[in-house]
């Protein structure tokens, strides 16, 4: 396909999301399907103008003044991609399976465009409901904040160390995927995002096939450090799901101790079994409700440190998975609000005298930080927040004082302050 029919391609499946109201994974899913003469790399690319698209989609139909899929698309060329106004005129030529050229008002719109007098949610790419909640928290900052969630993110990578000695050992067995270390976490590496959205094929490499690395953002990453688990320790992995942070917790208490995994949806902890043996795990125990069951009880009064990745709406995600923020209702808020008051409680009884919550979102919403944690506050006095700088020095992750946002009750990783996920993290003790 030439880089013209992408292009039409891409405002068609806008128009099905659009009209169809569905997840874009789905829409891009159904296309290829109907049109199996595009490759690989025309569905790669195709995919990348859609999810940048719909990054920028509020501030695209801004510059061009209507919302229509076209109108998006071809703001996005400008707004997100650089491209000039004669760059985007020559992919619209109206020849066979490229766009229709452009109009005057089209041509005018992209020349005279920019974000000036824009508001704060049109600037920001966010919907406008959830900017009062975002003030709160960002204040000044607020628009500077949300364009740094526009971007695309890297992929980053986790060495596994109890498979590989150290992360430049890693590093050197895999020079052709150009990665760098993170800067933040001693365990990261990060490969760029391509130009055409594709990023490389890490679970075929040798190295990620005998258990060497994981793909994990670095702000999880961070976050099942700041729990500075010890060898020795009982651990509930509470919401483990997949099992990406009961690796790392894994690796850090080096083999020693006991790890209990579990989660609310028994069919989310699937994919933890395999990944388990190939990281080379023992100290872990899956325990998988039966029945809608509690698979802990047994555990109660018992743990020293237990881990809350709580159910959320994903917002601190929202580089990754562009299409979820266009679908987030003030609904789905609310209804992950009560799942964390409900796994907040749950976690309190599983706590004993000492021991620790670490609770964790991949949110920016102060309702499902700030806020989860008052509520939680509230229903249990023996609880308080341990001092930021103590769960910073016990981490060796001071470096992150000045680059976190200190919240009421919690540090904020952002990808404007520490190029992460953003990922939200408090410790409570029990006392």
């Amino acid at each position: 396909m030439t880089p013209a029919a992408r292009i039409s391609a891409a405002i068609e499946v806008l128009g099905d999301i659009d009209a169809r109201r569905r997840p874009a994974a789905e829409a891009l899913k159904d296309w290829g399907l109907s049109h199996r003469f595009a490759g690989s790399k025309d569905r790669a690319a195709i995919a990348s103008l859609v999810y940048d698209a719909l990054r920028r989609k509020a501030s695209a139909a801004w510059v061009m003044g209507e919302g229509t899929p076209r109108a998006i698309l071809l703001g996005m060329l400008h707004l997100q991609r650089g491209m000039t106004v004669d760059a985007v005129a020559a992919l619209c030529s109206g020849e066979r399976f490229a766009p229709e050229p452009l109009s005057t008002a089209e041509r005018g719109k992209l020349e005279a465009a920019n974000l000036e007098g824009a508001p704060a949610h049109v600037a920001g790419d966010f919907p406008e409901w959830i900017e009062p909640s975002l003030q709160h928290l960002f204040g000044d900052d607020l628009v500077s904040e949300m364009q740094a969630l526009t971007t695309r993110a890297p992929l980053d990578l986790r060495v596994n160390t109890l498979k590989v000695s150290s992360r430049e050992e890693a590093h050197d067995a895999l020079p052709h995927l150009s990665a760098v270390e993170t800067p933040l976490s001693p365990l990261g590496l990060r490969i760029a995002p391509s130009e055409d959205g594709r990023g490389p094929a890490v679970q075929s490499e040798p190295e990620f096939i005998k258990g060497w690395i994981e793909i994990q953002d670095e702000g999880s990453q961070l976050a099942a450090l700041l729990s500075a688990v010890k060898p020795g320790e009982q651990v509930v992995d509470l919401c483990a799901g997949g099992g990406g942070k009961t690796l790392a917790l894994a690796a850090m208490m080096e083999n020693h101790g006991q790890i209990y995994a579990t989660d609310g949806d028994a069919r989310r902890l699937a994919p933890i079994h395999d990944r388990l043996t190939r990281a080379g795990v023992r100290n872990v125990q899956v325990r998988t409700p039966r029945g809608g069951a509690d698979a802990v009880t047994d555990l109660d009064g018992r743990i020293d440190c237990v881990l809350v990745d709580a159910p959320c709406t994903g917002v601190g995600t929202w580089r990754r998975n562009p299409d979820a923020k266009w679908r987030l209702r003030p609904g789905s808020l609310e209804v992950r609000r009560k799942e964390q008051a409900i796994v907040l409680d749950r976690a309190a009884a599983l706590v004993k005298p000492g021991g620790r919550i670490v609770y964790i979102t991949c949110s920016i919403l102060p309702e499902e930080n700030d806020e989860a944690i008052a509520g939680l506050l509230e229903r249990h006095e023996d609880f308080t927040i341990l001092p930021q700088e103590q769960v910073l020095a016990q981490a060796g992750l001071t470096s992150l004082k000045s680059l976190t946002r200190k919240t009421v009750h919690g540090l904020q990783m952002t990808p404007r302050k520490t190029g992460t996920d953003g990922f939200f993290v408090t410790i409570l003790q029990r006392g």
